[in-house]
């Protein structure tokens, strides 16, 4: 029997979020990130990332806390911090930022700086966002896969 050939995981394009309410649950997003809309409907929104998205649709089926969670990409994780401390949001414990959002979506949030994501230079100019760097840690995991920026 030969071996089936398989596609290869490339990345997310987009990760779906149950919300309550849509413009509630923009209003608390907007709390803490800058963001544009790639587009919005009653049951819908859609919060661009330059080549990705993330998808807000109304109605909650999932249970809360199930202990699923996403990582939140963002350029200044202490701003995020401290944008979450004013609106009295509380952080989970551990050593990650993580919190609740009102539904109970689990959100964890990384700095873009010290990790390996990476987006293509001309997504990030794009986005406004062509002075982020990276920390020493993320160039030398991304050189030892053979993906550093050049």
């Amino acid at each position: 029997m030969s071996e089936q050939i398989k596609a290869r995981a490339v990345g997310f394009n987009h990760v779906a979020l149950e919300v309550g309410d849509i413009d509630a649950a923009l209003k608390f997003y907007r709390g803490f990130v800058d963001f544009e809309l790639r587009g919005k409907s009653d049951s819908m929104a859609f919060i661009d990332l330059g080549d990705q998205f993330l998808a807000l649709q109304k109605g909650r089926h999932q249970p809360q806390g199930d202990g699923g969670h996403f990582g939140l990409v963002v350029s200044d994780k202490e701003a995020v911090r401290a944008a979450l401390e004013v609106m009295g949001v509380e952080t989970l414990p551990g050593r990650f930022l993580d919190f609740l959002d009102p539904w109970g979506n689990r959100i964890e949030i990384v700095g873009y700086d010290n990790v390996q994501f990476t987006k293509a230079a001309h997504v990030l100019r794009g986005m406004g966002l062509e002075g982020l760097q990276k920390t020493e840690s993320a160039i030398k995991e991304l050189t030892d896969k053979g993906m550093a920026p050049e």
